[in-house]
């Protein structure tokens, strides 16, 4: 953690995600972070590095910026920011795994991480089991002597299921295991895994922490001396060598574009939530919604869970009507909900992750329901959102 993270650890969320990393341009008093479009930097003598600055694939000073500040919102001692979501992911599961190690992931994880480690990682030798983490019985069960990783996601995607983060963390160090929470759909406004006993926070921040639908990158975030399994070496450096080794980081401007998004993620995430809420509502009594999946319902199974470790619960909505069919046409029939992957945005999204999103799970035992719908709640008036819903489903 650097002096100037320190400087902003007791302040509050939105003020660190507004300074933290960010002083003002030392040359010209500008209150933006610059982008610094360089690939290489004038060395003062062999060797001797103008701070610590060689080659922008190594180190750039907007992307600085931007990973200070997601280390100071998430709580974390390290961060790293990648060109996607699932170049992080990979980079994490490649810095702590060996051949021969297993993994636990959620029996409903994000298609795409699903098929990073069971169609890739495989090939070199690393195992996984999907599991149901609600049920710790199932996890612990699930646990083998070569266990070195267990996933979370929560909510999960696109099912909405909550994890107990704490809980799973000590069943994690237990094992000799590290815990790795995808934190993307609370974000870091809702929900603090390192606080709660994670090792490492992963996020695609082309959702939320963008925030605009306008950039495409990745996070991971790493807490205070966690190790590698079986090993002496930080996790934060195994991090930093492979990123820097595999090179999958973001450019300046995309590292910048989405540092602009974390300034004002607290605002814009309270009126998502809003407006999900209201959206919930007008869902929950609707005749041709056969079931909606939202953790602030008291009726989802793990609403004792979620409020216990977010602090709302966020903006994505699913819902079942009963049939493909009917959740195709509802898809199809929106207008201010755009049918478009991806989440987080200040626009409101649908789509059918059954064809869409979660297409590569089919026929796996983390296939999604047919008769399911995905919605990003952007934060557009609420009224808007649920007319263009009613006569959808009309």
């Amino acid at each position: 953690m650097t002096q100037n993270q320190n400087e902003w650890q007791t302040a509050g969320f939105a003020t660190r995600a507004i300074h933290a990393g960010q002083e003002p341009d030392p040359q010209t008093g500008a209150v933006v972070v610059p982008i610094y479009q360089v690939s290489t930097y004038k060395q003062d003598g062999v060797g001797n590095l103008r701070n610590g600055y060689e080659y922008s694939r190594s180190g750039n000073p907007t992307r600085t910026a931007y990973e200070e500040a997601l280390a100071a919102v998430e709580g974390a001692a390290d961060a790293f920011a990648f060109a996607t979501g699932l170049a992080a992911e990979d980079v994490i599961l490649r810095s702590v795994l060996n051949p021969g190690d297993h993994v636990l992931v959620p029996n409903d994880a994000y298609g795409g991480t699903y098929r990073l480690i069971n169609r890739v990682h495989t090939r070199w030798g690393i195992t996984n089991t999907p599991v149901d983490l609600s049920d710790l019985d199932a996890v612990r069960a699930a646990l083998t002597p070569t266990t070195r990783v267990i996933w979370v996601e929560t909510p999960t995607n696109p099912l909405l299921n909550i994890a107990d983060i704490e809980a799973l963390a000590a069943i994690a160090h237990e094992a000799g295991a590290l815990l790795v929470v995808d934190n993307t759909f609370a974000t870091p406004y809702l929900q603090q895994p390192i606080a709660l006993g994670a090792d490492i926070v992963v996020h695609s921040t082309t959702k939320y922490i963008g925030g605009h639908s306008d950039v495409v990158g990745g996070a991971a975030m790493i807490a205070a001396g966690a190790k590698v399994p079986g090993s002496d070496e930080s996790v934060a450096e195994a991090i930093g060598f492979l990123a820097n080794a595999a090179g999958a980081v973001p450019g300046p401007f995309d590292a910048w574009l989405a540092l602009r998004g974390l300034k004002t993620l607290a605002v814009r995430v309270n009126q998502h939530c809003d407006n999900a809420e209201r959206v919930v509502e007008f869902l929950q009594d609707h005749p041709e919604v056969t079931e909606v999946l939202y953790p602030g319902l008291e009726s989802h199974p793990h609403h004792a869970v979620a409020a216990k470790q977010m602090r709302r619960f966020g903006g994505m909505i699913s819902f079942r009507t009963g049939s493909k069919e009917s959740a195709l046409q509802v898809v199809a029939k929106t207008k201010v909900f755009a049918l478009a992957e991806s989440l987080g945005g200040v626009e409101s999204l649908i789509e059918h992750p059954g064809l869409m999103t979660h297409a590569s799970v089919a026929g796996s035992a983390l296939e999604v329901p047919e008769d399911l719908v995905r919605v990003s709640v952007g934060i557009e008036d609420a009224d808007d959102l649920i007319e263009d819903l009613k006569q959808a489903l009309s």
